[in-house]
């Protein structure tokens, strides 16, 4: 492996800068063309009606305008990224059939590691592919499945278009429409009726090609009474030209299932993070998503929760870091269709060095969703002077019993704070950094323990020189 030489200052503190030699079985030219989505479908051996439905969506993404608000995206030039890499070795059972460089990449990651610790399942994707997926065999042994997303259309045809697209279809924004273009990579996760897997799943995402875009496409399933717990990870190397992230996630909780769908997000500064995250939540179901948003140039990510039937729950916590030349437009989306549904969404911010934040939700009740309720917290914490925080809360009630709470906070590191750690033997950084652990603790504590540390080890590399 090599230290990518174009990495830049703000880049410097980034630990998983450094990249792999090109080696590729497929590499698609670059551009979004008809041909490229063709070449895509014949890569997979798809059936008709999958390569039709690419089609249909290249079609609206190409009717669709750029979004005008939101982050400023004027320097994502789609013209100028590979669509579609596909590595060599992909998809292995085995971690020995792994490709060296890319297993060396995993490990050095921290993939298996974490599987042999304490996953039920582990899937690692690099560029456009998944190279690994590994379910625990006591899972299997319950019905669980957890495959490729590829693996899940041929290996469970009928469960699978059952669901495919129905939560996000490709007419919900353009960027759900690229992804349903040129789909490539992600998993494809059931777990049966009252199955409860009691240690999380991971998948592990990796960009290692200049000027590349990755379109994962992951469709969960979570059946009656079922649970389950899902995390992602995010990295790519820093390059001096932009890459492209933008992922789908669908996921179905159907009645008296809980499903949590945790990320920590750290991609370089040089790439452009757009995705569309989506639960459909059924009778007494619950869904959980933990968002942690420190990486990238540009996020514009806000998990959503679609309540459906009676005694629906959802929830998301949220965490964004910006720093210089980055935009963290993140938040949450809560709808009521149903009586008795409840939600919650809680967002913490924090921003330096002219990065900037945005808090953007939306809380819509329709009428006929008698005595549902829903709170929003959001807090800013500006680190410096020139840090920028804002929100944009949506709030449409059509139900007169409806309950609606929204706070918002916006703060400043407290100088009585850190002269008082100082005086208890603290540098000026390490008490910034201890009093913003403490602003996150709400999220962090929500992590598995090893993955809280590691939120919190990345906010500390992101502090450095942060004050003083």
């Amino acid at each position: 492996m090599t230290i990518n030489p174009e990495v830049n200052d703000i880049n410097a503190s980034y630990e998983y800068g450094w990249s792999n030699p090109e080696k590729y079985a497929v590499k698609a030219p670059k551009g979004l063309r008809r041909d490229v989505v063709e070449m895509i479908s014949k890569a997979k051996d798809e059936p008709q009606w999958m390569l039709d439905f690419r089609l249909k969506a290249l079609d609206i993404f190409n009717s669709k305008p750029m979004p005008e608000w939101g982050a400023d995206l004027s320097g994502l030039d789609l013209d100028e990224i590979y669509y579609y890499i596909k590595p060599e070795g992909m998809n292995a059972r085995s971690w020995d059939d792994v490709p060296e460089d890319v297993k060396n990449t995993f490990e050095r990651l921290g993939i298996p590691e974490a599987e042999r610790a304490a996953l039920a399942g582990v899937g690692a994707q690099y560029e456009s592919e998944m190279v690994y997926h590994n379910l625990k065999e006591e899972w299997e042994k319950l019905g669980v499945v957890f495959l490729s997303i590829e693996d899940g259309l041929k290996e469970y045809p009928e469960l699978f278009r059952e669901h495919f697209a129905t939560i996000v279809p490709p007419e919900d924004n353009k960027f759900a429409a690229i992804n349903s273009a040129v789909w490539s990579g992600g998993s494809f996760v059931y777990v049966p009726k009252g199955v409860k897997v009691d240690i999380p799943l991971q998948t592990y995402f990796r960009i290692n090609a200049e000027s590349s875009g990755q379109f994962e496409r992951t469709l969960i399933i979570i059946d009656e009474g079922a649970q389950a717990h899902y995390i992602e990870g995010c990295t790519a190397p820093s390059y001096s030209s932009d890459s492209f992230h933008s992922g789908v996630i669908e996921i179905v909780v159907k009645e008296g299932a809980r499903f949590r769908y945790s990320t920590i997000q750290n991609w370089s500064h040089n790439v452009y993070n757009l995705v569309t995250q989506r639960a459909a939540v059924y009778g007494n179901g619950v869904m959980e998503w933990v968002d942690g948003n420190l990486g990238s140039k540009v996020t514009m990510k806000y998990p959503a929760c679609y309540l459906l039937e009676e005694g629906a729950r959802g929830e998301v916590l949220s965490i964004a870091m910006a720093g210089r030349g980055q935009h963290q437009d993140a938040g949450a989306k809560i709808v009521h269709f149903a009586a008795h549904t409840s939600g919650s969404i809680v967002s913490k911010s924090i921003s330096k060095d002219s990065g900037r934040s945005s808090y953007r939700g939306l809380v819509k009740i329709y009428e006929g969703a008698r005595y549902a309720k829903t709170n929003v917290e959001c807090d800013a914490l500006l680190l410096d002077e020139e840090a920028r925080t804002d929100t944009y809360p949506y709030i449409e009630i059509e139900e007169k019993t409806a309950r609606v709470g929204h706070e918002a906070t916006v703060s400043k590191i407290n100088d009585e704070q850190i002269l008082y750690l100082q005086s208890r033997g603290l540098s000026e950084d390490q008490a910034a950094g201890l009093i913003v652990r403490g602003f996150i603790e709400p999220i962090a504590k929500e992590l598995p323990l090893e993955y809280a540390v590691e939120l919190n080890r990345l906010i500390e590399l992101e502090m450095e020189g942060s004050v003083g």
